[in-house]
């Protein structure tokens, strides 16, 4: 099989006026259990995999695999995207390895910088018919060995954006507008306002990272307001995690396989859970 460019399902998004969740895999059964949830919706499935989650999958090509043998039988289109990758050398890895999707994650450097840094991935990635998302703008919180530390000041500007996609051909653009990545400590605003001023000067769907925990209201809010793609990572993880514990600590548990379907059926709840949340009737 070959992965669907994450742009064609991103388009589809932004006819339907709906988001599509970007759920992370780390296993065989982390796919799997997102492949089922949206197969069983009719919702395309799109897949986050940073460094960590590679690794874990043997490298670019065992990922590839991996995730392909989850979509053995899968009845919507699937994406697998690069998530926050700091090169180009691996964003060009990933391309040769079968990815249908990268992100060069530039959003530390200076503007000028990630402009070019970004349109070297998007000459490389276009003609070969890969998505390229792009960043402006720093989520609080850790991501990698980044640590971002205060609110608005690191959010996403609007004439930065309107004019780094114009310069560097992005495909869709990750904005900053009061989502962080892991557990919030507080509970978060999103900055719907700046969100509007991003959406009225930007042609390209725009992706909210950090969809972990964030209020629903807020979550349907921003989609109302150009949000196409929302990336969720730490939620499927505790889903994976809170049920291995739960299940040990069953009377009667016996340390074998049964306990490995359970685990998938509880990130495959947690993901049908968003799928039916970022498609809400608006």
């Amino acid at each position: 099989m070959k992965f669907a460019p994450m742009k064609e399902i991103l388009e589809l998004a932004e006819e339907r006026q709906v988001a599509y969740g970007a759920f992370v895999t780390v296993s065989f059964d982390s796919a799997l259990a997102a492949i089922e949830a949206g197969s069983e919706l009719n919702v395309p499935v799109i897949f986050i995999t940073g460094n960590d989650c590679v690794a874990l999958m043997g490298g670019f090509e065992g990922t590839v695999e991996t995730v392909k043998r989850a979509a053995a039988n899968a009845t919507v289109p699937i994406a697998l995207h690069l998530d926050h990758s700091k090169s180009f050398e691996e964003c060009a890895q990933a391309i040769n390895a079968g990815y249908s999707s990268v992100m060069l994650d530039g959003s530390s450097l200076p503007f000028e910088e990630n402009i070019a840094f970004t349109k070297k991935v998007v000459d490389l990635a276009h003609p070969l018919g890969i998505t390229v998302e792009g960043e402006l703008g720093k989520l609080v919180g850790e991501e990698g060995d980044l640590v971002v530390k205060g609110p608005e000041a690191a959010q996403t500007d609007p004439a930065e954006a309107k004019e780094f996609v114009e310069r560097t051909g992005v495909d869709c653009l990750a904005v900053s507008i009061g989502t962080q990545h892991g557990h919030y400590i507080a509970a978060p605003k999103l900055n719907i306002e700046r969100l509007k001023a991003i959406h009225a000067v930007v042609d390209v769907p725009l992706v909210l990272h950090g969809g972990s925990g964030t209020p629903a209201e807020q979550v349907q809010e921003s989609i109302r307001n150009g949000i196409r793609k929302i990336n969720v990572a730490t939620d499927v993880l505790t889903a994976m995690i809170d049920e291995y514990v739960a299940q040990a600590g069953a009377p009667g548990f016996k340390y074998n396989t049964a306990i490995y379907p359970k685990v998938k059926d509880a990130m495959k709840e947690l993901i049908k859970g968003k799928m039916n949340q970022f498609r809400f009737e608006s």
